[in-house]
C-alpha cells in the first residue's frame, strides 16, 4: 500500500502585495506633496489676515519690502529713488496693471504707503498687501 505524503502548509507570508501598497504610497506622496516656491528671494514674515485670497491669475508688479527696509522688484534691490526710477521706466502692457506688495509684518506703516504711493503715481490703481 502505498501512502501519499500530505502537502505540509506553506504559512510564509508573502510581501509582494505589502511592497506595492508601500510603492503607491510613497508615488502618492511624492506627487501630491507642496514644492518650494522659488519665486521669491526673501524670507519676508507676512501679517496674518482672516479673509486672505490668493488671486495670480494676471501678470502682477511685486515688490518685496524687508523688516531692515530694504526694497525689492522682482528680486532686485532699490532704493525708494531707485524704485521710483525704476517704475518711471517701465511701461505697462496691461489695461489694468496690478501690484502685490509684500512687507514685513514689523516694517513701519508710514514705509508701505510710500510704496503705495509711489505705485499710484505710476498709474498702478490695483495694489494689493501680502498676507498669511
Amino acid at each position: 500500500m502505498r501512502f501519499r505524503r500530505e502537502e505540509e502548509d506553506n504559512f510564509a507570508f508573502d510581501m509582494t502585495p505589502m511592497i506595492d501598497v508601500v510603492f503607491l504610497l510613497i508615488i502618492f506622496f511624492m506627487v501630491s506633496t507642496v514644492f518650494v516656491d522659488f519665486s521669491r528671494k526673501m524670507d519676508i514674515n507676512l501679517p496674518t489676515s482672516k479673509s486672505s485670497v490668493l488671486d495670480e491669475s494676471a501678470k502682477t508688479l511685486e515688490v518685496e519690502m524687508s523688516g531692515d527696509k530694504k526694497i525689492f522688484l522682482g528680486g532686485k534691490p532699490l532704493t525708494l529713488l531707485g524704485l521710483e526710477t525704476t517704475l518711471e521706466k517701465m511701461e505697462l502692457q496691461d489695461k489694468k496693471p496690478s501690484a502685490i506688495i509684500r512687507a514685513d509684518k514689523s516694517l513701519p506703516y508710514g514705509d508701505v504707503i510710500q510704496v503705495m504711493g509711489l505705485l499710484q503715481k505710476k498709474g498702478i490703481p490695483d495694489i494689493s498687501v501680502a498676507v498669511k
